[in-house]
């Protein structure tokens, strides 16, 4: 069986591998001619542990190579950003274009699956433009909507060991799929419609993304009351049924960041604690970068000098290389941009070029007046805790 991964990003670069790890025959499709050239040399584009040596063993075993347009096969598989437009509004034209690219290759009996995170009834959307251009099809592929449910920096286990949804357009379509995905996933897979399959998704973040709120709103309400947030989530979780969350700087990445804007969008009236819970999520960045420029402000009163700032780290979650929607990002750049004074030192041992100046994080931590962690990467856990430092944990480095 040959498969077709159109996008080779953080989920599909990993799905291909993993399938051509389980035998199947792989072409993986990509706009941008860096990353194909680069996986066809075995060398990974995204930070993820082990994932380049099984690349390595897949493009020397000939099971997997890289093109820049798609071929004939058995699946096509659609794993393409869907980022926003407007006012935080869903935007499937990347999911629209990888599909007509791979509508003439189409033959009875294919199967075409979208991974993308799409908004309700997306796949049904699809379907309809698959046939309108290729009429003679209607009735003899199957179509289904399958999400990734995978924590980056774990991909590999859960790739194959998570549970997947199969949502087809119908039950020929799922049951299609599942066969597919029972190539390389030993999880359980859960058959069921499009539109369910779609929310499901959306609904899975979602969930995340109140529940990272409540932690974050609890964060707020602790510095106003000179309690300690990580101490008290310690022991509130205590009590059988309280599973409380670590509060952070924020909400990044491409999926809890994201997914709940497709809800909102689709359904405003009735999306009322999703909706507030992106509000207290994104206001925490401002929150956090507030707090960094006032003790910058407090210590030039108190030294009469301007400080060395650390900012400890920029990727949205610990020990990736991914800066998508990272708040960690956005309270550097205001920092940076909001005083000139104090030297301000970036801190990210996961990532070599950005636009933004790297310093090594030891340096950074050692020359620093005021600390301010933006993302607990193994690498800050491991430094010593100093009294003569202002130390600002957002993310529980110490959680003290």
């Amino acid at each position: 069986m040959k498969a077709c991964f159109m996008g080779l990003g953080y989920i599909g670069l990993p799905t291909a591998v993993i399938a051509a790890k389980h035998g199947l025959q792989v072409v993986g499709v990509d706009v941008n001619p860096d990353v194909v050239e680069m996986t066809n040399r075995g060398k990974l584009h995204i930070i993820e542990p082990g994932m380049e040596e099984m690349l390595q063993d897949v493009i020397e075993a000939g099971t997997l190579r890289a093109s820049v347009i798609p071929e004939e096969s058995d699946v096509y598989l659609i794993v393409v950003p869907t980022p926003f437009k407007g006012n935080h509004e869903p935007d499937v034209s990347y999911v629209e274009a990888a599909t007509k690219s791979v509508v003439p290759y189409l033959k009875d009996g294919d199967l075409f699956v979208i991974e993308s995170t799409s908004p309700v009834g997306t796949t049904e959307s699809v379907k309809r433009l698959i046939y309108e251009m290729r009429p003679e099809l209607d009735g003899r592929i199957h179509i289904a909507y399958c999400p990734e449910r995978v924590l980056p920096g774990n991909v590999i286990h859960e790739l194959v060991h998570n549970d997947r949804v199969i949502g087809g357009i119908d039950e020929a379509s799922a049951e299609k799929a599942a066969d597919f995905y029972r190539y390389f996933v030993k999880g359980e897979l859960h058959k069921t419609d499009s539109k369910t399959a779609e929310m499901c998704k959306l609904t899975e973040n979602s969930s995340r993304d109140v529940q990272i709120a409540f932690a974050n709103e609890l964060s707020f309400i602790c510095d106003k009351a000179g309690v300690n947030v990580w101490e008290l989530i310690r022991l509130a979780n205590k009590h059988p049924r309280v599973n409380i969350l670590q509060p952070g700087c924020g909400v990044g990445g491409h999926c809890i960041a994201v997914d709940p804007y497709f809800l909102i969008s689709d359904f405003p009236f009735e999306s009322q604690v999703i909706s507030k819970a992106r509000e207290i999520n994104n206001y925490k960045s401002f929150w956090c970068a507030e707090k960094i420029i006032n003790s910058i402000l407090r210590f030039e009163m108190e030294n009469h000098r301007n400080p060395v700032v650390a900012l400890m780290g920029l990727a949205f979650k610990p020990d990736i290389d991914d800066l998508r929607e990272s708040p960690a990002m956005h309270i550097a750049e205001k920092v940076i941009h909001s005083h000139e004074g104090a030297k301000i030192l970036v801190a990210e041992p996961n990532v070599d070029v950005i636009d933004i100046p790297l310093t090594d994080y030891a340096e950074a931590y050692s020359q620093a007046d005021i600390v301010a962690f933006l993302t607990a990467h193994r690498q800050f856990k491991e430094l010593p805790w100093s009294d003569d430092k202002v130390i600002m944990d957002f993310c529980g480095v110490f959680k003290r």
